[in-house]
Order: structure tokens, then sequence, then C-alpha cells
């Protein structure tokens, strides 16, 4: 446990960023950098944007907290396994290498933990007890915080972006029918391209025409908020988490997600009886270092 700044790093498919952050949330100084290709490499990247933000802040930090792509292996460090967006990452020890490139103690997180700790600490979520987080960006990545506390399982535990029973399309894992499949912006992308006949649209141009009224965007964006709520229904019968914070780039469409998500979570109602409350993310991109430098700042 420490009283002092600690660094939170976020190490994504396009770029890794890292920042100083204080023991109120407060983001002190952040720098940012490309993700390159390989385990190596990454943890080169990280070391230094450390560096960077830490000497902007003008601060020394006793540790840091990483958020990575993947699954990890919450004692080790080590990354067990990852989509094929990252070349090299799988095995790599994030919590040794990284502590050797910077003489400091190192934790390590999958990126939508340390989401979810961020948004339990000081977010959307923030003196809830028990609550799901929910990131839908290329892929759809899943957290639990249960009595206070980040749950991780043997690393994997909430990721249910790779939960069955969403139709027969193909997962980026390789599997079939798995939420992703309608939830993430790269299936919205596929999805419009096989509705409307038009390929090479992303998703934040699907939005954009859902907005301009254009029924195939509206109805993939739909689509993809009522299959986040069935998932919700999942959580609560499994759990009775009553708290659900959703983020990711595809959330920047609530308004068009929302209405769907909520129409599934009232037409079959959790059997307790409880209300589920969803509720969109607060801190944009801060939210997962700021996460990952609360775990430092524990030693979790």
């Amino acid at each position: 446990m420490t009283d002092g700044p600690t660094a939170g790093v976020d190490i994504g498919g396009t770029k890794t960023r890292a920042a100083v952050v204080t023991p109120g949330g407060e983001v002190l100084a952040s720098a940012t950098a490309p993700t390159p290709s390989g385990g190596a490499a990454m943890l080169d990247v990280a070391a230094g944007l450390v560096e960077r933000a830490a000497a902007s802040a003008g601060v020394r930090v006793a540790a840091i907290g990483v958020g990575a792509a993947g699954v990890v292996d919450p004692g080790t460090g080590e990354v067990l396994a990852a989509s094929d967006s990252f070349a090299g990452w799988v095995g790599t020890n994030v919590r040794t290498g990284l502590g050797s490139r910077t003489g400091l103690p190192a934790v390590v997180a999958n990126d939508v933990d340390s989401f979810l700790v961020g948004e339990a600490t000081w977010g959307a979520v923030r003196g809830v007890g028990s609550a799901a987080g929910i990131a839908l960006g290329t892929g759809v990545g899943g957290a639990l915080w249960l009595n206070g506390a980040l749950y991780r399982g043997a690393g994997a535990a909430g990721e249910i972006g790779h939960m069955p029973g969403f139709g027969d399309a193909r997962c980026t894992c390789g599997q079939r029918g798995h939420l992703e499949t309608l939830a993430s912006g790269r299936s919205v992308a596929r999805r419009y391209a096989e509705l409307a006949g038009a390929d090479g649209v992303g998703a934040a141009e699907i939005e954009a025409r859902a907005r301009a009224g254009d029924p195939t965007a509206a109805r993939v964006l739909a689509d993809a908020g009522h299959a986040v709520g069935s998932a919700v229904l999942v959580l609560a019968a499994l759990l009775d988490v009553g708290h659900v914070v959703v983020g990711g780039g595809l959330a920047r469409a609530w308004d068009l997600l929302e209405p769907a998500l909520l129409a599934r979570l009232h037409d079959e109602p959790p059997v307790s009886g409880h209300p589920i409350e969803v509720r969109r993310a607060l801190l944009g991109a801060d939210a997962t270092v700021v996460g990952a430098a609360a775990l430092a700042r524990g030693g979790l």
C-alpha cells in the first residue's frame, strides 16, 4: 500500500498510454505512443511512457499498475491469451518485464478489469458494493466488482464478450455465436456491411448514419444494445449484480444502444425482482489508467 502518486498504464491494440495519478484519482500528467508489435517492444514503450509522464508531472511514482489487453494470470502477471491483433503478446510476463525495466513494483490486470476499478473507485459506480463492467470496443470485454473488490478468478472472470448463445456468426476467438459477434465495433461494421451492402463503413460512421435516419444503421446498433441487455440478464441471474457500467468506443452511441438494452431488461426482469441499473461510464479514456493506478496503490 502506498500513499503517493502511482502510474497507470493502458496497453491497447493501437496505442499505449501511461498516466501519473494521485491517491484522489487526479491525473497529473500522461503520455501516449502507438503500440508496437511484440511483447518486449510493448513493454519498452510502456516503461518509456511511465518515465515521460512522471517527468512531466515532476514527481516520483511508487508503483505501476497495468491494464493489459488479453487474459492475464492474476498471480504471475503473464498474458495467457489475447486476440489476433496482438502479435507476440501471449506468454509475456508484464509484471516482471515492466518491473525490471523501471525498478518499480508492478501489478497487472486485464484492461477491462482496470476500467471497472476506475469506475468503481472514482466513476459511475463509485460507492456501489457490487457491479459488472462492460467495455464495447473493437471487441467486448467484461469485469466483475464483487463486495467492494475486483474479482478476477483465474484471470478471465467476467469475460462476457465470449459468452455463447448469440447467433451463429464466427467470433474473433474462432468460436461461434458469442456476444462479441453482435455488440462490438467490429461486429457492428460487419453486420452493417451484410445488411446494407456497404463494405468499409466503420462503427463511428454507422453511428452518424443512424442519427441521420439510416434504418439499417439504427437496426444494427439496436441489435447490439439488445444483445448487451441479454448478457446483463445472465449476469444478474448468476450473481444478483444490481449495477452495470458500460464504456468503450461504441458506448459513444449510448442513446442509440440504451433503448433496446432497457427494453430487453424490461421484457424479462430478474426473478429476484431486484432492479438492474445500467450506467454509462463517466471517466472516459481515463478509466483504465486511473483503475490501474488504484490497483498499484493497493498492491493488488
